[in-house]
């Protein structure tokens, strides 16, 4: 994401240019997102998929090595070429209305768009091994209507281009013709290591940050319930800006003090483990005088969907 700004911003060129690129298992939200209401976050935080936001607008996406993304700057870009080349290769790609590409009426890529003065970027996914029991389960909220309808029927709507491509062995064969096709015989652009230094910079001030990955969010509110040691427990989370403004618990639970009184300690609280941890239990049972038998781990796997 941040090298992504640095060539939109920063990278000045009169031609138009690309880059292809790929990254370990990863959740990418869009700009106007709510990282809480649209991810599976104790999903990712089990197995380890990394959480990012993109300065462009549209949904969540997830990655893993066996896609691959390309970028395209310039005063005046499309992902046309990337439609085109897949053609060249044998594979019916069409563009949709809604900023996707589609084969054989399943989904394949996703892709968005930044204006930035008179220079434009478009970046997309192109799947092709993609593991879909992972990209389901990681963009499926508890409770959310993707659970209800099951991963079979989001199978049903998206396709991988390897089951289009035979005659590549694997997805480093297919990247080497997708970058043969969309460079045409132009050559490369040089890099040096002190734009690779800005890029860094901008990943630490920015897109690492907790401000910019999960307090972009937006207002949202957030119903999680589940079987715990006291009983049932329903809670209610109102966020804004990644910040607890509102907590209500309800259920059959057992407790011998009120639950209101916990969640009152919680307004203005970062929606984050650690921080949540530091306001639920400054001594070690004090969860358990709320919610009989429960820990502030068991509370907080509640809140996270875990």
């Amino acid at each position: 994401m941040s090298f992504d700004e640095y060539c939109l911003e920063q990278y000045l060129s009169d031609d138009s240019y690309f880059y292809l690129w790929r990254n370990r298992p990863s959740v990418i939200i869009g700009l106007n997102q709510n990282a809480y209401s649209e991810v599976n976050l104790g999903f990712l935080e089990e197995k380890g998929i990394c959480l990012a936001r993109r300065v462009t607008g549209g949904g969540a996406v997830y990655h893993d090595l066996q896609n691959l993304n390309y970028t395209l700057v310039g005063r005046e870009v499309t992902p046309q070429p990337v439609v085109d080349a897949l053609r060249r290769l044998g594979v019916p790609a069409e563009l949709t209305g809604r900023n996707d590409i589609y084969v054989d009426g399943r989904k394949v890529s996703g892709y968005a768009r930044r204006v930035w003065h008179d220079r434009q970027i478009v970046h997309g996914t192109l799947m092709y091994d993609v593991d879909l029991d992972t990209l389901v389960r990681a963009l499926d909220v508890p409770g959310s209507k993707l659970e209800a309808k099951g991963i079979a029927s989001v199978k049903s709507r998206v396709a991988n281009l390897k089951d289009f491509l035979p005659q590549f062995r694997n997805l480093d064969g297919f990247q080497a013709a997708m970058q043969e096709m969309l460079s045409d015989g132009d050559g490369e652009l040089p890099f040096g290591e002190e734009r690779r230094a800005a890029v860094r910079r901008i990943s630490e001030e920015k897109f690492s940050t907790w401000e910019w990955i999960y307090g972009q969010s937006k207002a949202a509110d957030l119903v999680r319930s589940g079987r715990l040691a006291c009983g049932t427990v329903e809670v209610r989370l109102s966020l804004d800006r990644g910040v607890l403004t509102g907590v209500e618990f309800g259920g059959d639970f057992l407790g011998g003090l009120p639950a209101g009184q916990l969640a009152a300690r919680l307004a203005g609280v970062r929606f984050e483990r650690a921080a949540l941890r530091a306001a639920l239990a400054p001594h070690p049972d004090e969860v358990s005088r709320y919610f009989d038998g429960v820990s502030a781990d068991d509370l907080l796997d509640l809140f996270f969907g875990a």
